[in-house]
C-alpha cells in the first residue's frame, strides 16, 4: 500500500507519474524526450540570444551588427561556435588538470538543470498520456532553484583557483564575493513569493496566478520584490551593470583569463543560458508564468505563447540594460548589496507574513522602523564622510 506522503505528493505533482507501475516503461520514455527537447530548445534560445544581443545594441548604437553568416547575420552564433570548437585547447602548466576541466560544467549544468523547474505551458497528452509541459515538478522546486543557484559559484571560483595563475584568482574572489552576496537579497524576494503562494511548487505558485491581472505576484507582493529579484538576479548573471568579474581593463579577462578552445565557450554558454533560466524564472514568480488569456482553439498552444511573449520582454530588458548602463564600481556594487538590497527584501518579507497574518499594526509599525532605522544610517554615514573630508583637508582628528 502506498504511504500517504507518497500519495500525496503524486497526486498533487506530474498526473504523468499517477499512472502506477504499468506504465514504467512509456513514462520513462516521455520524461527521456522532455529532457531531450528543453535541452535542445534552451541552446537553440541561448543561440538566438546572443544574435539578438548583439543586433539589438547595433541598433541602439547606429550600426549594422553581424549580417553576413546566414539571414540577418542569424548564423553567426553557429559560426562563432564553430571557431571555438575547433581552436587550441590550453592547459596551463601549473593548472590543476582536473578541476581545470570541471569548472566550465559546473558553471554550466546548473543553469540547465534551474530551467527543469520553469513551467512553459499547461497540460499536454503525449501517447495518451497527460503531463505538464515542464520537465520537473518537485514539491522543493524553489529550494531546488536556489540550490543550483549556489552551485554555479563553484565554477567561476574554482575556473581561477584550478587556473594556477594570480589574474584569474583575483578575478574569482571577486566574482564569489560578488554572487554571494546577491544570493542572499534573491533568497530573501524569493521568500516573500513562497510565503504568498504557501508553496516551493513551481507549477503551485503558477497556479495561484491565474484567473487574472490582479493575482499576479509582482502586484499582490508590491512591486518592491520584483525590483529586488531583478536587481539581484542582474549581479548573480555577471550582467552589465554588474559585470565586474569580467572587468577587462582591471583584471585581463576575469576569472577565465586562462581558458580557450570549447572550454572557454563553455562559460558564454552558461552566461547566456543563464540569462534566459533567469528571465523564466522571474516570469514564473511574479507574472504567472503561461497563464493569461487564450481561446478555444489550440488551447495547448497560448499558454506557451504568453510564456515566450513575457520571456522575450525580460530577454528585451537585459540587453538594454547592457547597451546603457556604465559599470559600477565594486565598494559601489557591494555596498547595494548588503546596505540596500539585503535589509529592504528583509524588512518587506517581515511586512508580508504580518499583512498575510493580518497583523497590519505590526506591519505599520515595521516600515516606521524601518524609515527610522535607514535615515539613521544616512545620518551615521554623511557624518563620518565629513569628519573624513574635514581631517583630509588637516582639521579635525575624525
Amino acid at each position: 500500500m502506498m504511504p500517504v506522503a507518497l500519495a500525496h505528493l503524486v497526486a498533487v505533482g506530474d498526473p504523468l507519474f499517477s499512472g502506477g507501475a504499468g506504465d514504467t516503461l512509456a513514462t520513462l520514455a516521455i520524461v527521456v524526450l522532455k529532457a531531450v527537447v528543453t535541452f535542445v530548445v534552451l541552446l537553440v534560445g541561448v543561440l538566438f540570444m546572443v544574435w539578438f544581443e548583439r543586433k539589438v545594441i547595433s541598433d541602439m548604437q547606429n550600426r549594422i551588427g553581424p549580417n553576413r553568416a546566414g539571414p540577418f547575420g542569424i548564423l553567426q552564433t553557429l559560426a562563432d561556435g564553430i571557431k571555438l570548437f575547433f581552436k587550441e585547447d590550453l592547459l596551463p602548466d601549473r593548472a590543476d588538470r582536473r578541476v581545470f576541466k570541471l569548472a566550465p560544467y559546473l558553471s554550466l549544468v546548473p543553469a540547465f538543470l534551474a530551467f527543469a523547474i520553469v513551467p512553459v505551458g499547461g497540460t499536454i497528452t503525449i501517447a495518451h498520456h497527460k503531463t505538464f509541459l515542464q520537465l520537473a515538478d518537485p514539491p522543493i522546486g524553489i529550494l531546488f532553484l536556489l540550490a543550483m543557484s549556489s552551485v554555479a559559484v563553484y565554477g567561476v571560483m574554482l575556473a581561477g583557483w584550478a587556473s594556477g595563475s594570480k589574474y584569474p584568482l583575483l578575478g574569482s574572489v571577486r566574482a564569489s564575493a560578488q554572487m554571494v552576496s546577491y544570493e542572499a537579497a534573491m533568497g530573501l524576494s524569493v521568500a516573500t513569493i513562497v510565503l504568498l503562494a504557501g508553496s516551493l511548487s513551481t507549477h503551485d505558485i503558477v497556479t495561484a496566478q491565474s484567473g487574472g491581472v490582479t493575482n499576479l505576484f509582482i502586484l499582490k507582493a508590491g512591486l518592491i520584490p520584483f525590483f529586488i529579484f531583478m536587481i539581484a538576479a542582474t549581479a548573480e548573471l555577471n550582467r552589465p551593470p554588474f559585470d565586474l568579474v569580467e572587468a577587462e581593463q582591471e583584471l585581463v579577462g576575469g576569472f577565465h583569463t586562462e581558458y580557450s578552445s570549447i572550454r572557454f565557450a563553455l562559460f558564454f554558454l552558461a552566461e547566456f543560458m543563464n540569462t534566459i533560466t533567469m528571465s523564466a524564472v522571474v516570469v514564473t514568480l511574479f507574472l504567472g508564468g503561461p497563464s493569461g488569456p487564450g481561446f478555444h482553439f489550440l488551447t495547448w498552444l497560448w499558454p506557451i505563447l504568453w510564456f515566450v511573449a513575457k520571456l522575450f520582454v525580460f530577454l528585451f530588458t537585459y540587453v538594454w540594460l547592457r547597451a546603457t548602463l556604465p559599470r559600477l564600481r565594486y565598494d559601489q556594487l557591494m555596498d547595494l548589496g548588503w546596505k540596500v538590497l539585503i535589509p529592504a527584501s528583509l524588512g518587506w518579507l517581515l511586512i508580508m507574513a504580518a499583512i498575510q497574518l493580518e497583523l497590519w499594526y505590526a506591519g505599520v509599525g515595521l516600515v516606521l522602523g524601518l524609515l527610522a532605522w535607514a535615515m539613521l544610517a544616512r545620518a551615521m554615514r554623511v557624518g563620518r564622510e565629513r569628519s573624513a573630508s574635514t581631517f583630509a583637508r588637516g582639521g579635525v582628528t575624525p
